[in-house]
């Protein structure tokens, strides 16, 4: 699908990976402007992979999401600021006890003004020393994105009670709302659901 949504000139896409796709989705659903958020594969060599495909590590997807976002809302760069944000981009094939290939940190840019964007935003926080550790996140053009099955949708608003989500979500939510407060949709500011 082309960068801009074809049914609305207004929206635009963006494809990240940042480790497993129910915590990425769940923080970046929250955002002002944030359309909607897709959990999926991308970056790999395989038609249509399935989660097991995937899970193998042979078919060098990561799990994904692709976010469909107002621009006039949020920017691109904002979307970016989130995602350096909430996971780790200096571990290689790796987001806590997650590992393998299908959970490293990837920015798929769909333009060359996404691509321009993505590296001077890696650069700022390479200076910045937020992290002791060098960057590993790939900053590479998106050739395809593969929806993944229904029961990864809305993973975490389906299983809150599930102790990856009470361990390993929540606290990416938590620090989603002490530093981008302002950005969070109204009914997801005061609670972690």
């Amino acid at each position: 699908m082309h960068w801009r949504q074809r049914n609305n000139k207004n929206m635009e896409m963006a494809t990240l990976a940042g480790g497993c796709f129910w915590c990425t989705e769940a923080i970046f659903k929250r955002l002002k402007g944030v359309v909607s958020v897709k959990s999926g594969y991308s970056g790999g060599s395989k038609e249509n992979p399935s989660y097991e495909d995937v899970s193998q590590g042979s078919t060098k997807h990561a799990e994904a999401i692709q976010i469909t976002f107002n621009p006039n809302i949020i920017s691109y760069k904002k979307l970016l600021n989130v995602f350096w944000a909430t996971h780790n981009p200096t571990t290689l094939n790796r987001q806590g006890n997650d590992v393998g290939i299908q959970y490293r940190s990837v920015i798929f840019y769909h333009n060359e003004e996404q691509r321009e964007i993505a590296l001077k935003s890696k650069e700022e926080i390479e200076k910045s020393g937020i992290y002791k550790d060098g960057l590993v996140t790939e900053v590479v053009p998106f050739i395809n994105f593969y929806e993944a099955e229904g029961y990864h949708q809305n993973y975490y608003k389906r299983n809150q009670e599930y102790p990856y989500c009470q361990f390993v979500i929540n606290p990416k939510i938590q620090k989603l709302l002490k530093e981008f407060k302002r950005d969070v949709k109204e009914e997801y500011r005061e609670k972690v659901s």
